[in-house]
């Protein structure tokens, strides 16, 4: 039952998706193995003092669970995805009572000498859960409530990871509307989404009497020119009347939710403060190292920056200055061709595939990968905020990469078929 049956009709794995993988992967341990290689001691090659060593085990784990994954009969993923999905938030909701903090998130449950971070795998466990949902046959009643179930299936675990202190995982979990877009939300979603993006930030940088006075003016405009069409009247201000409460509940959350240091974060980022032994250190010596590297890079195991440990959490979180440092402009942007060539690869091939279960899956694991990369990327050339998401498949850390692990190669097994 749980090994698959090779005589069933099977196109074979995804050859390009695992050179994907495996160039992402060796990117990743030679950058971490240069960024700690300045703190080589007596220590042994194989020491587990040395994270690089860490994340050579790692690797090797990555690797044994592939193809274990591989092995394994596709059609329990489909029959197993809810009970998945339940389990993860179990371990998550355990997390936020028995957990260990760690940055400031009470997000990880240690292990000897190695913590894990239930979050990372629930994003799986959610994508699993989604492609169930909208694979399953829908009474009338339910396609009437299908996107309020659908965004809930997302809500329970952000609500959890926002008690656990994580926002910046919390935010991931929203890359899942590239799904819902591709099984046919509206396009409206987006407009007020980005409406929502432009209220937040006028108002983070402001405050809410500006946006409140913005709002009635959009709202007077409105009037002036269509009072006479009562519909779309009504629905301005039913639209005014959102936009207030969500102006307050802006504010609310930004001084009740986040941290001192996330909102430090912001305001560095929006320019309403300036802090460059603070909260812009981090982010200024990254675009340091990265603009140091030039068009070719100093070459591997020359960087000054990442050497001198000018830029904290350099196996990890900024891990991709290290790239831009030693190797420039052109190794930067091969890294970023590779991630943007396994996207691609992902929706081509779960737009070809005839199984929605598998279609809908791939979409939710290339939007995960998208905004990891995304976000990343943007925090650590300073055009996104710090949030602490790490690099797929390269930044340091167990948790990160058997979770991105598992959840390429469950669409390289599904996707198989």
């Amino acid at each position: 039952m749980f090994i698959e049956n090779r005589s069933r009709s099977s196109k074979g794995a995804d050859i390009q998706l695992i050179v994907y993988y495996l160039l992402l992967v060796s990117i990743g341990w030679l950058t971490i193995y240069s960024s700690a290689s300045n703190q080589i001691s007596n220590e042994s090659f194989f020491s587990m003092n040395n994270v690089y060593t860490k994340q050579l085990l790692f690797i090797g784990t990555s690797i044994v669970i592939a193809f274990v994954l591989l092995m394994i009969d596709s059609r329990l993923y489909i029959h197993y995805a809810m009970h998945i999905y339940f389990i993860a938030l179990f371990l998550m909701i355990l997390v936020v009572f028995f957990g260990t903090e760690i940055n400031g998130a009470h997000a990880w449950i240690k292990i000897g000498g190695f913590s894990i971070q239930p979050t990372e795998f629930a994003k799986f466990a959610t994508a699993l859960a989604l492609a169930k949902f909208f694979n399953e046959g829908k009474t009338s009643t339910e396609k009437k409530y299908l996107w309020l179930n659908a965004f809930l299936f997302i809500l329970v675990p952000i609500i959890i990871i926002l008690i656990q202190k994580d926002t910046g995982s919390a935010l991931v979990f929203l890359s899942f509307i590239i799904l819902f877009y591709r099984e046919g939300l509206t396009g409206w979603i987006l407009l007020l989404g980005t409406f929502a993006a432009a209220i937040s930030l006028f108002t983070l940088y402001f405050n809410e009497i500006y946006s409140l006075a913005l709002l009635t003016t959009m709202l007077l405009i409105s009037w002036v020119f269509k009072r006479k069409d009562k519909k779309i009247l009504l629905r301005n201000v039913v639209l005014y009347v959102v936009s207030v409460v969500f102006v307050f509940m802006i504010n609310i959350g930004y001084q009740n939710i986040l941290q001192d240091h996330q909102r430090m974060r912001i305001d560095t980022l929006i320019g309403k403060v300036e802090d460059p032994l603070g909260a812009d250190f981090n982010v200024n010596q990254s675009k340091i190292a990265i603009g140091s590297g030039g068009f070719f890079g100093k070459g591997y195991l020359n960087g000054t920056q990442t050497k001198l440990n000018y830029v904290p959490e350099q196996s990890t979180d900024f891990i991709f200055c290290g790239i831009g440092e030693e190797w420039g402009f052109v190794g930067s942007s091969i890294v970023c061709l590779l991630f943007v060539a396994l996207i691609l690869r992902i929706i081509i091939l779960s737009e070809k595939n005839r199984n929605q279960f598998v279609r809908c899956y791939g979409y939710g694991v290339a939007g995960i990968i998208f905004v990891h990369f995304l976000i990343n990327i943007g925090m650590t050339i300073g055009l996104l905020p710090i949030i602490g998401i790490p690099l797929p498949f390269i930044s340091y850390g167990g948790s990160s990469l058997w979770a991105f692990t598992i959840l390429l190669f469950s669409f390289v097994k599904l996707s198989d078929n």
